[in-house]
């Protein structure tokens, strides 16, 4: 299937590893040019190479999204790299798991703030673009009790409410809003990969909890994204979308 995303100009926080990276790659690979951002700038500047390497169009620039002024300025610098936005994938997380007060500050200004800056700074791309779209990405954690009282359930569950209002207020100008919520996602290096390593036990609970019997990939959720921000997907806003391989165990309306 054609998604009718080459072209278009993408920009995704966080596209140095697991999913931002994959979803960095995806819209690349569907003809995007894509801006990414990380705060380790030598990370970044490996990452791109790999990318050129694979003769993808992907820039970027270092950034932590926590800094207000740093995100306008990243968005500024990639709207004039890539001639305009069209998509914004809203992904960075500061993964707040300590039930302390400086978890809970981490994950509301680098989750929810770090999102509403993002999205606020493209807003006068987004309004100029013929086919503009906003991802974010939250998490199961967020749909359901999962791993107790922490920062990351509740600042993952404002996104999705976050993206649902937003969806409804800029519907009348074409602009359409939704969210990805990935459950167990594996990678080397990633959350769960140190489990694995660390806490086994949790590990294999995660995993028996899942029907399929494994945990998803990076791709698989970057694949979901790439759909949401495509024209194929024009009619589609405001929905959550779970990527979880059937682990919540809720009935979704």
């Amino acid at each position: 299937m054609d998604l009718g995303l080459a072209g278009l100009r993408a920009v995704v926080t966080g596209g140095t590893r697991g999913i931002g990276h994959a979803i960095a790659r995806r819209l690349a690979q569907e003809g995007c040019r894509v801006g990414i951002c990380a705060r380790d700038g030598t990370a970044l500047a490996s990452v791109l190479e790999r990318f050129a390497a694979e003769n993808l169009s992907v820039t970027g620039a270092a950034c932590d999204v926590a800094d207000g002024d740093a995100v306008r300025s990243w968005i500024a610098a990639m709207a004039a790299e890539l001639g305009g936005i069209d998509i914004v994938v809203a992904n960075v997380s500061a993964l707040a798991g300590a039930p302390d007060e400086a978890s809970w500050r981490a994950g509301f200004e680098v989750d929810v703030l770090g999102t509403v800056r993002t999205v606020d700074a493209a807003m006068p791309h987004l309004e100029r673009s013929e086919a503009p779209a906003i991802v974010t990405v939250s998490s199961t954690a967020g749909v359901e009790s999962f791993g107790g009282v922490r920062p990351y359930n509740s600042v993952k569950a404002a996104l999705i409410n976050y993206t649902s209002n937003l969806a409804n207020a800029l519907a009348g100008q074409g602009i359409r809003a939704n969210c990805v919520s990935p459950g167990t996602i594996f990678f080397e290096g990633g959350v769960w990969d140190q489990r694995r390593l660390n806490d086994p036990e949790a590990y294999e609970a995660a995993l028996a909890r899942n029907p399929t019997g494994r945990m998803g990939t990076p791709e698989e959720v970057a694949d979901a994204v790439a759909f949401l921000a495509s024209p194929v997907s024009g009619f589609t806003t405001g929905a959550n979308l779970v990527v979880d391989g059937g682990i919540t165990q809720r009935v979704q309306y």
